[in-house]
């Protein structure tokens, strides 16, 4: 696909790999090759495998734009919770395949997923932006309400902290962890797992439980227009 973004299919489950030779950010080029990624996925697979090369799975928006291109950083966060929204109420079963950190809007990005699988190890995840000057984008807050365990809302969510594996667990950025050299293997048997449900079924059932979320952040993301993510 480009050399952000990679994309195979074998037996009907789709694995798209982010690799931009760094943290994997959330730039205007990644974002594209994910969203052309999805569309073949979405157009020939019954599940997606969302994995990454290095040692981040995401580690945020680009902070290149962020700060040379203050004029450009609504719309690549606009981008962004698009292709959020996308993944959260995607038809199709998405499973994360982490290999490392998930920070900011790599956090978001785990928040978003069916199914999160981290390896063992050194990871952090998290939603740093207070730390970094940022309100978090409505999406975000709609993100981070659904998914993270109440007791952790504060920590993660205003308080800024990066937490560890087995934390970001009990805190509701991952579903469970492996092994490094486990990851692919269990996502795949979950995968392979996902594939033998109805897909009809999964899909109605999945936008019972995420379609009202689905639809705020999608609402939040047409106000967003000249709004200011920054402090």
């Amino acid at each position: 696909m480009s050399q952000f973004a990679t994309l195979k299919i074998e037996d009907g489950i789709a694995i798209i790999s982010l690799n931009d030779g760094k943290a994997n950010a959330f730039s205007f080029a990644m974002m594209e090759a994910l969203n052309a990624c999805f569309d073949e996925a979405e157009a020939k697979a019954d599940v997606i495998v969302l994995t990454s090369e290095g040692r981040a799975m995401c580690a945020g928006f680009d902070l290149k734009v962020m700060k040379e291109q203050p004029d450009r950083v609504a719309d690549m966060v606009g981008m962004g919770g698009q292709f959020l929204t996308r993944v959260f109420g995607n038809d199709k079963p998405v499973v994360i395949a982490s290999p490392g950190h998930g920070i900011a809007a790599g956090g978001l990005l785990m928040l978003s997923a069916d199914y999160r699988i981290g390896a063992e190890g050194e990871a952090r995840y998290g939603l740093n932006e207070s730390a970094i000057g940022m309100v978090l984008p409505p999406f975000g807050q709609d993100l981070a309400e659904f998914k993270i365990n109440n007791k952790y809302l504060d920590m993660c969510f205003v308080g800024a902290e990066l937490i560890d594996t087995p934390t970001a667990i009990e805190a509701g950025f991952l579903d469970e962890a492996v092994p490094a050299d486990q990851l692919m293997a269990r996502a795949m048997e979950k995968a392979k797992a996902l594939q033998a449900l109805h897909p009809k079924a999964y899909a109605g059932n999945k936008r019972l439980v995420r379609g009202a979320t689905t639809e705020k952040m999608a609402a939040g993301l047409a106000d967003m227009a000249g709004l200011s993510v920054n402090v």
